[in-house]
């Protein structure tokens, strides 16, 4: 289980037709961006945390790698990192509007690269 707001939301790759996520739960307050995965033992199928305002993310003190879309304010993948093992500061994506952590490998799997437009079903982003 992960933290973050209580309601989830389904975050679907409209460029390539698939589901990243519908356990998708938002850390938009100072605290829960701070907060973010730390804490929790891992991330499972379908679940991950959009991250807004983010420019940039690490995993220090976490214990498992996760894969990271940053969306620009279209919803367009700006970058991505994949894999980012724990104890480690990723690069900053200066375009970037917010932050989508995931299970490890799920961007490779469904295909997810920068340009890639993503949206937010159920509530949408903050």
């Amino acid at each position: 289980m992960i933290r973050g707001r209580k309601d989830a939301v389904r975050v679907v790759n409209r460029t390539r037709g698939i589901v990243l996520g519908d356990k998708v739960r938002t850390a938009s307050t100072l605290r829960s961006r701070i907060v973010g995965l730390l804490g929790t033992a891992a991330i499972a199928d379908g679940e991950g945390l959009w991250i807004v305002p983010c420019r940039g993310v690490h995993t220090l003190g976490m214990r498992y790698p996760i894969d990271v879309a940053f969306l620009d304010p279209r919803g367009v993948v700006d970058g991505i990192l994949e894999g980012l093992p724990p104890n480690r500061i990723g690069r900053l994506f200066r375009g970037a509007r917010g932050a989508l952590e995931l299970r490890s490998g799920t961007l490779a799997a469904t295909g997810t690269v920068p340009g890639d437009r993503l949206e937010f079903e159920g509530g949408g982003p903050a």
